[in-house]
């Protein structure tokens, strides 16, 4: 679907196109959404974090890279960030929980399951050391800043950051297999 639909679409996204955003909107807002969704745990807020990924996607389609990631990834990444500003702005930080494994997501919450990507994915976290693995799920599922990772995991910034880069190119590697 990334190659065929998602980049085209983001394309005609980034000329004004209206349809095309409509289309690529209706395509991931329920990734979008479930992503934000995770990690504020109000829907009110994943509503507006959802909204707000949408208005920059819309202003910034046309700064997208092919290079450095998939259309989706880098939506996904808008919609993180903005998710992560209302979490500060919101305090809702406490909501969170911090276990060592990423939650698993429960399919009534998520508004389209993609099974074979999200077992991909599965397989591909696996793949990854301890530490990568848990270091990527605090700051990508839980939504904690590098600082809290040192803190929760009580390793220095530069092993943090080190662990975080490195599981995450295997994970790019992995998911492109």
């Amino acid at each position: 679907m990334e190659h065929e639909t998602l980049f085209p679409l983001l394309c005609e996204t980034a000329n004004g196109n209206k349809a095309a955003f409509a289309e690529l909107y209706k395509l991931t807002s329920p990734q979008l959404y479930a992503v934000v969704l995770k990690l504020l745990k109000r829907p009110e807020l994943a509503d507006e974090a959802t909204q707000d990924a949408f208005i920059k996607i819309w202003h910034n389609a046309g700064s997208y890279q092919r290079g450095k990631g998939t259309v989706l990834t880098w939506m996904v990444s808008i919609a993180r960030y903005r998710a992560l500003d209302l979490m500060r702005y919101h305090n809702v930080r406490n909501e969170v929980s911090l276990d060592n494994e990423a939650p698993q997501l429960d399919e009534s919450s998520t508004p389209v399951r993609m099974n074979t990507e999200q077992d991909k994915l599965a397989e591909c976290l696996d793949e990854l050391d301890h530490s990568q693995r848990q270091a990527i799920q605090l700051a990508y599922v839980n939504g904690l800043s590098h600082q809290e990772v040192v803190n929760h995991l009580s390793s220095p910034l530069g092993t943090i950051k080190s662990w975080i880069r490195r599981g995450l190119q295997s994970l790019q590697r992995c998911l492109s297999l």
